[in-house]
This record gives structure tokens, sequence and C-alpha cells, in this order.
């Protein structure tokens, strides 16, 4: 039976995983809160198979796992419309700034922004290159280790960040102040191999109107390129396609 009532037919060829997978997160949306067994006595699935569908729901910011191992809703599932159509608008309008970014600087550029913990991407135009950052549309990861989240972080106060990271383990909030408050201070953040091992980035905000979901936009490389003589330049770079995408954001709100 269909959440509004009706009765749907099964497909003529299930795919039992993505079955799996959306049975999870119904179950996130109306229990809140999950545990490894409960998902598989729920899908009547072995441990180890519900916790290989969680951690996918967790990468793609349907879940998140707190500190009590438990999985919770996540980012994806408490989006509102309006914040949705406002990324499907970020998006559309910083497409060709982000390519043009890429043709000047010859690494792969995020676009991300940030919902409690966790950075989405929801946006990477990739470089021409064999040796490159990969894909990461669609994916998320704790905002704290990455460049965009940081500097989206610094956007909010004190306060706001200790009711944000309250209880969440394995960060050490004093630590990640003042990590913020440096980033605040240059306009800038670096992820040094802190998400990946062989990655690193430089992220800065995209300024944006009111109404419009906070951004940043941020240049990935392999760390063997990722020469600390470059990030001046990077940065520069960085600013101009932010400033690029803000103003046309700007135009897009007032015109809607």
């Amino acid at each position: 039976m269909a959440a509004d009532g009706a009765a749907r037919p099964v497909p003529d060829y299930p795919i039992t995983s993505v079955d799996h997978a959306l049975r999870l997160v119904l179950l996130l949306q109306r229990e809140g809160a999950l545990g490894v067994r409960d998902a598989a006595v729920a899908l009547g699935v072995s441990p180890s198979k519900a916790h290989r569908l969680l951690a996918m729901l967790v990468y793609r910011g349907f879940a998140d796992q707190g500190p009590d191992r438990r999985y919770h809703p996540g980012p994806v599932l408490h989006r509102t419309p309006h914040a949705a159509a406002s990324v499907v608008t970020l998006r559309q309008l910083a497409r060709r700034h982000l390519e043009a970014l890429v043709d000047e600087v010859d690494e792969t550029v995020n676009l991300t922004i940030l919902s409690g913990t966790a950075v989405h991407f929801i946006l990477t135009v990739q470089a021409d290159r064999a040796l490159r950052s990969g894909d990461r549309t669609g994916a998320s990861l704790p905002a704290h280790r990455t460049s965009g989240g940081k500097v989206l972080l610094a956007t909010l106060a004190e306060e706001e960040l200790a009711a944000v990271y309250a209880g969440v383990a394995g960060v050490e909030l004093e630590a990640l102040l003042v990590e913020l408050e440096q980033v605040r201070r240059r306009g800038y953040a670096i992820n040094d191999q802190q998400t990946e091992t062989g990655l690193s980035a430089v992220g800065v905000l995209v300024p944006a109107p009111a109404g419009v979901a906070p951004a940043a936009v941020s240049i990935a490389s392999p760390t063997g390129r990722f020469e600390r003589g470059r990030i001046p330049s990077w940065v520069r770079a960085l600013r101009v396609t932010a400033d690029r995408i803000a103003d046309e954001l700007t135009r897009a709100h007032r015109s809607g």
C-alpha cells in the first residue's frame, strides 16, 4: 500500500537491493532512528548487509550515524521544498562559472552546501586529466573536514556551532572554533588529506542573498600537485568565481 493509500503494482523486474535501501529511507522517516539490528530484522537480511546499506545511505546524505551508533535521518531528508528549489537554481547558475574555473586552474572544482554537520556536493566539474579528484556530486561528507564545509561553518556564530555539534562524537569543539576563526580571518579554508589520503582542497564562500542556500566553491587536487605556492592564485580565482555566481544568484532572486 502506498503512502497515499493507493495500492501500487510490484514491478515486473524488482531490484531487491534498491527496494531494501528505499525501505530503510522510509523507516528512517517514520521511526526517526534505527540500529543495525533493527534494520536487519525489518528487511529480513543479515546485520552485515544492513550495515552496508546504511553506510550507503550515510554516504548519499539520507542518514547520519549518531554518537549512540544508531542511524538517524540525514540532511537529504531534512530539506524543505524551498531549499531544494534554491539548490536547483544554484546548480544551474553556477555550472558555466565552475567550468570556466576548471579551464583556468586545470583541476576539479566542487560546489557544496551545508546541512547540519555535513556538506552535500551538489555539483562537480572534473578536470580533463588522468590523475584527478573524483566526481562527488550527490555525496555528503563531514563539514569540519572539508574546505567548503569549513568556510560554511565559519558563517555560524559560536552558539550555533555549539548547538550543531552537541553530542557529535569525534569533534573537538574548541579546536574547531580556533580553526574556523582562522578561516574567517584569511577568507578561505584548506582540507589537507582530511577526507581522503592523497587529496587536498581549498575553498571559499559564495556570498548569497537571503532565501538562497549558502554555498562554497572549492578546488580539489591530488596532494602531489597541491603546492602551497599555488594557493594564493587559486584563492583569487575561487573568489572571482564565487562573486560571479553570487551576482547571478542576486539577479535571479530579484527577478523571481
